[in-house]
């Protein structure tokens, strides 16, 4: 006989069978979330590996510029959820971070390269901490395919060897300035392709950014085509004392062409004479007056701005801020962004565009001159005397080139 309950009752198997029904039920909850995480972690994972990133993608951030994109583009990127699109951008900004620009498709030189992070302070900065570490809108807005491409608001047409590639590389620090990385050369290489050609070379921009390019060779060029496609667009010359542009400019060839004839011998048409040769473009472009009387009959002074290549390196803050000024920008760029390098002898970037680390201008910039005659040098001054006083007061600005 079975023992009585505690309340004289006999027990029921109800009571054990509960037990069961709850615990099988705890079961099949425990496997239920364990399989929903698994699910959840397996998606998460399969959104981030979406696509690759590639380079040298014709529909990149910057054309011809070499750098990296997303594959597909930003209409494949478009479609993919909000959370997939967050974490992609933020690995292309990692990977922009990492990758310094590649050689230019038309034969430019790589501009930059990476430092150390070491820092030493000098006259181009202060050496504090720099707050540039940031994509700039526009990267985000292309890979979202949001903004539009629009023709240059301001182009920087000149002079080649005056100091362009790095006014340019310090403008893209900006996260108001969107520019074209490789010198686009549409104005005098690739006018009959067109305008919608030419604005499909640009980076896409937001509303209050402004787009750029620099090709330094349209200032002895092709004034009436900027002209043509806008009155309106602003011009940044940046100028440098023409004899030691002329010598720069020399350097460059030989570095190339290293049997190319001597300096002394290109710069005369006849030695004994003295009567220099000014078809020879390295010295006919540093006639700047006569370039500059061209361009005014197309565009009012005001709307050209002339950037001392000699400053650009011993004081880039304040130069940069009277380029920020001339287009409407607010000042961001200051003493903060630089330091000075005094192996190469040139400011570098504390934290270039889209990167966390220090970039200078490349080997190929600030080359060792070749000695140069004294009596070539004195000449040549002479030559460039009238030219330059004529160009101090078309600028309203004395360089101190004849000082």
């Amino acid at each position: 006989m079975a023992p009585l309950g505690p309340a004289g009752a006999l027990p029921t198997s109800a009571e054990p069978l509960s037990r069961s029904i709850f615990r099988k039920f705890l079961l099949m909850l425990c496997s239920l979330l364990t399989s929903l995480y698994v699910f959840y972690c397996l998606a998460e994972r399969c959104q981030t590996l979406s696509g690759p990133v590639v380079g040298l993608s014709g529909g990149g951030e910057e054309a011809g510029a070499g750098r990296g994109v997303l594959a597909g583009g930003p209409r494949e990127l478009a479609v993919w959820p909000a959370a997939a699109q967050r974490k992609r951008l933020l690995q292309l900004q990692q990977w922009r971070r990492r990758r310094p620009p590649s050689p230019r498709d038309n034969g430019e030189e790589a501009a930059w390269e990476e430092e150390s992070p070491g820092l030493a302070g000098g006259p181009g900065g202060s050496g504090a901490g720099s707050s540039v570490a940031e994509a700039p809108q526009g990267t985000l807005a292309l890979l979202l395919d949001e903004g539009s491409k629009q023709l240059p608001q301001a182009i920087i047409i000149g002079v080649k060897k005056g100091g362009t590639r790095a006014l340019l590389e310090f403008l893209r620090v900006h996260p108001d300035v969107r520019a074209v990385g490789a010198e686009p050369h549409f104005f005098d290489r690739s006018y009959e392709k067109g305008l919608a050609w030419y604005r499909d070379l640009m980076p896409r921009t937001l509303d209050g950014q402004i787009t750029m390019e620099k090709t330094p060779s349209y200032f002895v060029t092709r004034e009436a085509r900027i002209s043509a496609m806008s009155k309106d667009t602003k011009l940044i010359v940046v100028v440098r004392d023409p004899v030691t542009r002329a010598i720069s400019d020399y350097t460059q060839t030989l570095s190339k062409r290293p049997d190319i004839p001597t300096f002394e011998s290109l710069t005369f048409k006849n030695r004994t004479t003295g009567l220099i040769d000014t078809s020879w473009s390295a010295i006919q472009i540093g006639i700047y007056a006569k370039h500059l009387e061209h361009w005014l009959r197309h565009f009012p002074i005001r709307q050209m701005l002339f950037v001392s290549g000699e400053r650009l390196i011993s004081d880039p803050a304040g130069e940069l801020g009277r380029v920020q000024d001339f287009l409407g920008l607010k000042r961001i760029i200051t003493d903060k962004h630089f330091y000075f390098n005094k192996t190469k002898g040139f400011p570098c970037l504390k934290k270039a565009e889209g990167s966390s680390r220090p970039h200078c201008l490349g080997k190929t910039k600030g080359r060792t001159h070749p000695e140069i005659d004294r009596e070539v040098v004195r000449r040549l001054r002479e030559f460039y005397r009238p030219f330059n006083l004529k160009f101090y007061q078309m600028t309203g600005h004395d360089f101190g080139w004849d000082g």
